[in-house]
């Protein structure tokens, strides 16, 4: 018997015994959850490290990133990154930016305007082991885990090894 045969045989019948089984409205139901369910899912709440969009931060941005002081670590805790060979954005060579982070709001001195912070973790090597800050203005305890900021981050990385912490702004907060 000629193998296409049997697989349009195969298809045939498993094609009817769903039709028998299911109706078109159970059918469009499935297919319309499926539609609504996968454009919910960039609404779930993982802050995702990146850069602030052009014309989202003021011309000035006041202050030393390799300080405690510096406007956007009202939040931070942790190693500063700018410190370790990366910057207030980016993580050090070698290491990569836990998926996760915690949030913050800080005003920029220089515009006094409040903008969300976003902190990420940066993993995959031992601890920087400068420049480290402690500023928990705003913190929550653990059981609120998106403003906690002594939570160990890199447990969503291929690595669950701290080295730095960077602090991205990632909006504004409406006036």
């Amino acid at each position: 018997m000629n193998w296409l045969a049997l697989i349009d045989r195969f298809t045939e019948r498993a094609t009817r015994g769903v039709a028998q089984r299911t109706s078109r409205r159970s059918f469009l139901t499935r297919i319309g959850t499926l539609i609504v369910g996968g454009s919910a899912l960039p609404l779930l709440p993982i802050a995702r490290g990146q850069e602030a969009a052009p014309g989202l931060l003021p011309a000035e941005d006041p202050g030393d990133p390799a300080t405690c002081e510096y406007w956007r670590h009202c939040a931070i805790d942790g190693y500063l990154c700018a410190c370790c060979g990366g910057s207030q954005n980016t993580c050090p060579p070698g290491t990569e930016p836990s998926p996760v982070t915690w949030i913050g709001t800080c005003r920029n001195p220089a515009d006094n305007r409040d903008y969300i912070v976003s902190y990420n973790d940066c993993c995959g090597k031992s601890s920087c082991g400068r420049c480290i800050c402690n500023r928990n203005e705003g913190d929550e305890p653990i059981y609120r885990p998106a403003k906690a900021n002594d939570i160990n981050w890199c447990l969503g990385t291929k690595s669950a090894v701290y080295n730095c912490s960077t602090s991205v702004v990632i909006g504004v907060v409406p006036d």
